[in-house]
């Protein structure tokens, strides 16, 4: 079976073609960091024009390069939330016109569902496993125990791992994405030059905050702009939120793995990309006999392959999902919980 998939729930436009036996045939993004770095974040509305204007030219690229034609395709599966409003609206309604048009079915797809299941595009990990999702807009941990059957742990009280590597980005005056910009500069600086607190709203539950970290780092150039404390370089500065955001997640995600008698974890989401991360959890996890799996960097961020994924496995467990299409509508808030089958 081939599976067109579509995601434009933030600011990347992505098609992808896979196949139910051979996998990911084709993987087409088209980010907007251009269009939007100069803000240091997303603009929603301009998003959304971003991805009137690009949405054809890349479901055509994933066609071509997966060497096929729009008939082929058995099933669309498109993300219809959580995320921006305008976004999501592109992809959808794209969606639904190519499925009207080819007389094929659609699944409506929720984007954390899709990066729960990015990792089976590369290796298959036995069910269940806790995984945590940590994004620019997600910090959640979940217990994976099947295709469709998720158990939310903890998520973010406020910011989101990835929103504050980027607002502290702007602070320290790089670019964005704030995530690369920070890791890059990392590199050259101190890790431990700076102690930033190690937000843990309860010991005890499993929920995140970085708001305060975020308002540590930002009182911290207050204080070195008025001459108040040690001048820090900007790279040390970097690393030492850095290694904080990372502290906190590979916490967390032991916590959880041990409280719930796990011994898999799956990371994934932009943030998962980061090379400190990946590090630091694997680390963790040799030491406590867990086993830690990430998708590829380019699985990691928003891409239509996990949507396509997703999508084929829903239909899987139910094929009528698939012809209520003309009711399918963008959310921009929609629980993992709303995209269960009935």
């Amino acid at each position: 079976m081939l599976v067109l998939g579509i995601e434009t729930s933030c600011d990347d436009t992505s098609a992808a073609i896979i196949d139910s036996e051979k996998g990911i045939i084709s993987n087409v993004i088209a980010n907007q960091n251009s269009v939007h770095a100069k803000y240091g974040g997303v603009v929603p509305e301009l998003a959304g024009r971003c991805h009137i204007e690009n949405i054809h030219e890349i479901i055509n690229g994933a066609v071509k390069e997966a060497k096929i034609v729009l008939s082929d395709i058995d099933l669309l599966a498109a993300t219809q939330g959580p995320g921006l409003v305008g976004s999501l609206l592109v992809g959808v309604n794209a969606a639904k016109g190519l499925a009207f048009a080819l007389n094929k079915p659609l699944i409506g797809v929720n984007h954390l569902e899709g990066h729960l299941l990015a990792i089976f595009l590369q290796e298959e990990v036995p069910f269940p496993f806790l995984a945590l999702i940590v994004s620019g807009g997600h910090t959640d941990l979940y217990v994976v125990k099947d295709f469709g059957d998720y158990e939310i742990l903890g998520r973010t009280r406020d910011d989101a791992a990835g929103e504050s590597f980027d607002k502290v980005a702007k602070m320290l005056g790089l670019g964005y994405p704030g995530g690369p910009e920070i890791q890059k500069i990392s590199k050259s600086g101190n890790p431990t030059a700076i102690k930033f607190p190690r937000p843990l709203p309860n010991k005890k539950s499993m929920d995140f905050s970085f708001s305060g970290l975020k308002t540590a780092v930002r009182t911290h150039l207050e204080k070195r702009a008025s001459g108040k404390i040690e001048e820090f370089s900007i790279p040390d500065i970097a690393a030492s939120f850095q290694e904080a955001v990372t502290d906190v997640l590979v916490s967390k995600a032991m916590s959880a793995a041990k409280a719930n008698d796990l011994d898999r974890i799956v990371v994934t989401g932009g943030v998962a990309a980061n090379a400190n991360l990946r590090l630091k959890m694997t680390e963790a996890g040799e030491e406590n006999g867990i086993t830690a799996h990430f998708p590829k960097p380019v699985l990691c961020t928003d891409n239509a392959a996990m949507i396509a994924l997703a999508g084929l496995k829903k239909y899987q467990r139910n094929p009528d999902l698939g012809n209520d299409y003309f009711e399918l509508d963008a959310k921009a808030n929609l629980p993992l919980t709303d995209c269960k089958e009935q």
